[in-house]
């Protein structure tokens, strides 16, 4: 198919899935795209393509800044606001020739896990059965759009699973890179130690494809990984690859009774799947696993109490009719980031910050360590009295698999209607993050991919209510491993497992 093709079927599904609510800024039908994509048509007739997105559209999450288009945050405190400068990896797209698909839907400023919390109206991801269920959040609008073939690819952001859930959720590939490798200048920040720019795509190579763009160091990005950080990272993980057997950890911890039947399922069948490939299976315990979501739920607020402190409607935001301090933020700013900046707030507090905050911070810490403990290869920035520390010697396994999230999503009317009560599906949203925060703890590399579970086999007794149902599988590798995390990812992904 070629390229104009390609965007033209993506412009259509736009249109035809409006109703999805993906995107809060489409791309316009008519525009400087339809150039590019014929000029990038035939440079790959020329066999002069920019690169290997060249002439692709790239969805962009609404919390990166875009000089042609709106960046709201899905918020109303920034419904005006329309950014003087393109976002560094917004800026590496277009030099790669990657067009502008839109700015997609999220939660507001990328508090939530279900894509509910928005100004513009929640994220529709519509089943089989035409029953609408959550899309995962807060890259929701990206994980649709994706699924919905709105785009070659899309950009999210992976707070503490932020673009790993959303894939899990609507069958798509969501990739989360070690802290750092990708800029975050231009990215609206929530959590600054662990906000990551992440990718979604319907396959890993897609994914592969915009990484290889965006897989740079930035000078006006303080938290990029310097040119002698990359090298050193490179030097020091070992080149392996999929092609010798790997020694793959299952965590124990994460064998939750919450638990759903269709993931434990989806979860055994992809062990044995990749056991029959000739790779090793190996359990191995992060018992630091259980305190890390009450870990996140306090640093991340607590980061963005502080980070959203300047949105008062006189050095950054939209003014209220009433412009006091108080009414600008009421009336800007929705109920769950309210909650979480509050929750910031009292956790920041000289009463609470060494019972929440400083706590929390210890418990990071061995979330980290944990991980260290069991991957076969030391982290590769650590300093060497980590290295030296008995709890951080090399361990057993190349990379861990396991849920990307307990359970199918659930129900959009559940979430969404009144009668739900907000409190109970707040709760929801937190607990369904379980899994993929630890890997935000510790800043490592992290993919989720879509696994289906097939009809059952014509000569069996025993009827299959899964069958047809596709759950998301998560690999986590050590940092800076994130090739081998993308091949094992490869490995499983679109795998249809008999019963």
């Amino acid at each position: 198919m070629s390229l104009l093709r390609e965007a033209e079927k993506c412009i259509a599904n736009q249109q035809v899935h409006r109703g999805l609510n993906a995107f809060i800024t489409p791309i316009p039908r008519a525009g400087q795209w339809l150039d590019r994509v014929k000029e990038a048509d035939q440079r790959r007739e020329q066999g002069n393509s920019k690169s290997p997105v060249d002439g692709r559209l790239i969805a962009i999450k609404d919390n990166i800044c875009t000089r042609d288009l709106p960046t709201t945050c899905a918020s109303g405190i920034l419904d005006k606001f329309n950014s003087p400068f393109n976002a560094t990896v917004v800026g590496q797209l277009e030099d790669a020739g990657a067009v502008v698909a839109g700015k997609t839907n999220l939660d507001e400023f990328g508090m939530g896990s279900n894509s509910i919390y928005s100004r513009f109206g929640p994220v529709k991801n519509v089943g089989r059965d035409g029953q609408e269920f959550s899309a995962g959040g807060s890259s929701g609008g990206s994980a649709v759009a994706v699924a919905a073939e709105q785009c070659y690819a899309a950009l999210g952001t992976d707070t503490g699973g932020s673009v790993r859930l959303p894939a899990a959720y609507t069958g798509t590939v969501g990739f989360k890179p070690s802290y750092g490798l990708i800029s975050r200048w231009g990215v609206v920040a929530y959590a600054n130690s662990l906000d990551t720019v992440g990718i979604m795509g319907r396959t890993t190579s897609s994914v592969r494809d915009v990484l290889s763009i965006l897989n740079r160091y930035d000078e006006h990005d303080p938290t990029s990984v310097s040119n002698s950080s990359r090298r050193r990272i490179l030097s020091q993980i070992t080149s392996r690859s999929i092609s010798k057997p790997l020694r793959i950890g299952v965590p124990i911890e994460y064998n939750i009774a919450e638990l759903s039947p269709l993931v434990r399922k989806a979860w055994l069948r992809s062990l044995a799947d990749l056991q029959a490939q000739g790779h090793t299976i190996h359990p191995v315990s992060l018992p630091a696993t259980k305190h890390a979501l009450s870990a996140y739920y306090v640093l991340a607020p607590a980061e963005a109490s502080s980070n959203l402190a300047k949105y008062d409607g006189v050095r950054y935001g939209t003014q209220s009719e009433d412009p006091t301090y108080s009414n600008t933020r009421g009336s800007g700013f929705g109920s769950e980031v309210q909650r979480r900046i509050l929750l910031g707030t009292f956790s920041l507090s000289a009463d609470a910050m060494d019972n929440y905050f400083i706590q929390a911070q210890r418990v990071r810490r061995l979330v980290q360590q944990d991980f260290n403990a069991v991957f076969n290869t030391t982290h590769p920035l650590a300093a060497i009295n980590d290295r030296d520390a008995g709890h951080s010697k090399p361990g057993d396994v190349d990379v861990l698999v396991c849920p990307t999230v307990p359970s199918p999503p659930p129900l959009l009317s559940d979430l969404t209607s009144p009668s739900t009560g907000s409190s109970s599906s707040s709760l929801y949203a937190y607990v369904s993050d379980v899994f993929t925060v630890p890997a935000s703890l510790a800043g490592l590399p992290a993919i989720s991919v879509p696994v289906t579970l097939a009809e059952s086999s014509p000569n069996s007794n025993n009827s299959d209510s899964d069958a047809g149902q596709v759950a998301g599988i998560q690999v986590i590798g050590q940092y800076g491993d994130d090739e081998l995390v993308m091949q094992v990812g490869e490995l499983l992904e679109g795998q249809r497992f008999s019963g």
